[in-house]
């Protein structure tokens, strides 16, 4: 199998329990800077393969059976100046080697995608039932109203949980190329008779996760801001609702979804990758200052533009379809990250 992506925090962990499995892995990471800083070499078992380039790809993948990628741009992609990179190794990449899979007759594909596709997440009005609330506006978010409310009556709507069948709707760059990467992912599977499985990664964290880059996630900044001896500062109200899943679990659900294809699963599916246990960001914070007995973060009552308000998973469909169900809770896994090394 082809792992891209495969020097990355999840590609890392995605290729030892592969290979632990008995899967001959033939691993590549194109090394970008922003994810390993500048002048990184890959590790000894990873080629230094951009995904963008179809004739390399072509040449590893004579006798291929599956792929996973894992191999992307990520940030908050809110800045309009980024939308190149996005597209370029996001969306063009995927279509790359899409290209050549379907050159080299490989017709399996596991797809690394993400909860952001979903946009705002799912709510139901108390008087008006499910509703598609608009964006929060500014007045609101300077004000300190950080609920989403219903088009209809003005009242807060609560969250609820996403479904894989929810519309997807992108608000922001890093967004939008995900949902391009299913787009492509899904037509391609049609018009080759190919059979894809898109794992929707919720809020992943865990050992080795990047510090201080844009790949970091929310877990490991507030893992810095411990280490440099102040407090997690935590945006809104920080009552905003995450599903935090570690990366073994990650990596649990990329073997599954392979295991999967080789029992026949066809055709394109989206599966929520979550823990199933919601945690708000103030009990992410609180569980970090616990462990490391530092005082409570702080609630800033900053926002950023393009976030979700509650972005919570329905853990149904990964069980149903690939028997996956996540075994570590966010609780016990924050506690253990801790202190875990992270990747300066």
């Amino acid at each position: 199998m082809l792992l891209t992506g495969a020097a990355g925090f999840i590609g890392a962990r995605v290729a030892e329990v592969l290979r632990a499995a008995g899967h001959e892995v033939i691993a590549v990471d194109a090394m970008l800077p922003a994810a390993h800083g500048p002048g990184a070499e890959p590790p000894a078992d990873c080629l230094r393969v951009d995904v963008r380039d179809a004739e390399a790809l072509t040449g590893l993948l004579a006798g291929v059976d599956v792929v996973c990628h894992q191999a992307a741009v990520v940030g908050a992609g809110v800045d309009p100046g980024d939308a190149p990179a996005y597209a370029g190794h996001n969306d063009y990449g995927t279509a790359a080697l899409l290209a050549a899979m379907f050159a080299s007759g490989c017709r399996r594909l596991v797809l690394a995608s993400s909860m952001v596709v979903y946009g705002p997440g799912r709510y139901d009005c108390a008087a008006h039932g499910p509703v598609d609330p608009a964006p929060r506006t500014r007045a609101d978010l300077d004000a300190g109203r950080f609920e989403h409310r219903c088009p209809h009556c003005g009242a807060e709507v609560t969250w609820r949980l996403v479904p894989e069948d929810a519309p997807l709707r992108p608000r922001t760059l890093y967004a939008a190329s995900k949902t391009a990467q299913e787009h492509y992912a899904l037509a391609w599977a049609e018009a080759g008779g190919a059979d894809v499985v898109a794992l929707r990664y919720h809020n992943v964290y865990g050992p080795h996760m990047p510090r201080d880059t844009p790949y970091s996630g929310v877990a490991a900044i507030f893992r810095s801001q411990l280490e440099s001896g102040g407090v997690p500062r935590v945006f809104e109200d920080g009552k905003q609702m995450r599903d935090f899943v570690h990366v073994d679990d990650v990596a649990a659900a990329n073997r599954a979804a392979i295991d999967a294809l080789d029992a026949g699963l066809h055709g394109f599916n989206a599966v929520n990758v979550c823990s199933g246990r919601p945690i708000s960001i103030l009990q992410v914070a609180t569980a970090l200052c616990a462990a490391r007995g530092a005082p409570p973060p702080q609630v800033t009552g900053q926002y950023r533009s393009g976030d979700a308000r509650h972005l919570v998973a329905d853990p149904a469909r990964a069980a149903e379809l690939l028997g996956f169900r996540a075994t570590i809770d966010p609780l016990d896994g924050l506690r253990e990250f801790a202190f875990a090394p992270l990747r300066s």
